[in-house]
C-alpha cells in the first residue's frame, strides 16, 4: 500500500482555483464570454505543470487524482488562512 500524498498548501489552492475556473467554463451558457476564463485556465494550467513540488517529485503523475481530491476537500486549519491573509 502506498503512503497518502502530502501536497504543499499553494499547490492545492492551485488545483482548487483549476477546478473552480473549469466549473465555470463548462457552465458558461453558450455564447457568453468566455475568454477570460478560458485564458484563467490556461495560465492555471501552467502553474499546475511548472509547481516546484512537480519538479522535484518523480511520481507526482500518480499523485494527480490524490491532488483532485485533496482540493475538493481540504479546508485549511484557521492558522493558514491567517497566514494566507
Amino acid at each position: 500500500m502506498r503512503p497518502p500524498f502530502r501536497f504543499p498548501e499553494d499547490l492545492i489552492t492551485l488545483q482548487r482555483a483549476w477546478q473552480q475556473t473549469y466549473t465555470e467554463l463548462a457552465h458558461a451558457p453558450a455564447g457568453a464570454g468566455t475568454t477570460v476564463l478560458r485564458r484563467r485556465l490556461i495560465i492555471l494550467s501552467g502553474n499546475l505543470c511548472s509547481h516546484p513540488y512537480r519538479a522535484a517529485s518523480a511520481d507526482w503523475r500518480a499523485g494527480g487524482i490524490e491532488l483532485r481530491r485533496a482540493a475538493r476537500t481540504h479546508t485549511p486549519d484557521p492558522t493558514e488562512r491567517e497566514a494566507a491573509a
